[in-house]
């Protein structure tokens, strides 16, 4: 996997932005400002966001302008807080922990959208990371793709050990979750996997939500526009 570096200037630190919207509905509880991430290892055949891939895509932003902004909408965000998505976000992991570190000392409620592909339970210097990060965010939202491990990696192109390990950690650390998962015909909603994966979420602690989404084509524009075959 691709190691995704921030770079410090003049004392902020800047991560790469795809884009932001200010008004989510459906990216944690409440009325949410949502910061799109750049950069994604994995290539989920569903993916609806593929310009999200490239690592060297969309903008710099500094922590203090993404605060910024959210401090101009704030009062509208009803019950809601700041949701950091992608893209994989925590490929900016640094970055994210910054972000998140400044918006929890003004008091914001904090949520973090993420596959969990770069969790590695075994490297103590990525583990200290994500033991920082879950001081400051207040939910994850796990997408878990399947349970199948070969299914898993003709779907996405990635295996699932890292994303599952993940979720046992949220669970050992009785952190907030909400699980989603997409519903693909032929590929997501055989019985005898759905029954699998049932039984694993059934194990995690502190589950707060399980969104089943539903496989949509709205992407397709995406595809055509830069070129590509939407698979």
């Amino acid at each position: 996997m691709r190691a995704f570096f921030c770079i410090m200037k003049e004392g902020s630190m800047r991560g790469r932005v795809h884009s932001i919207e200010s008004f989510g509905t459906v990216d944690g509880p409440g009325v949410r400002y949502v910061v799109f991430l750049q950069g994604c290892s994995m290539r989920c055949l569903y993916c609806h966001n593929p310009d999200t891939w490239e690592y060297d895509g969309g903008k710099w932003m500094t922590v203090e302008e993404i605060l910024t902004g959210y401090d101009k909408v704030k009062n509208f965000l009803k019950n809601g807080g700041l949701t950091v998505t992608g893209g994989e976000p925590l490929l900016q992991i640094d970055f994210v922990l910054e972000l998140m570190t400044e918006a929890k000392k003004r008091g914001i409620h904090t949520c973090i959208d993420t596959s969990g592909i770069t969790f590695v339970k075994g490297n103590e210097k990525v583990r200290n990371k994500f033991d920082r990060l879950l001081e400051v965010t207040d939910l994850f939202m796990l997408d878990i793709k399947h349970i199948d491990e070969d299914a898993h990696k003709q779907l996405t192109a990635q295996s699932n050990g890292s994303i599952l390990a993940f979720a046992e950690y949220l669970s050992e650390k009785g952190k907030d979750v909400w699980i989603r998962h997409v519903v693909v015909p032929g590929y997501t909603d055989k019985q005898e996997e759905l029954e699998r994966l049932g039984y694993f979420i059934g194990g995690i602690k502190n589950i707060k939500a399980l969104d089943v989404l539903p496989y949509h084509t709205m992407g397709n524009v995406k595809y055509e526009s830069m070129g590509k075959e939407a698979p």
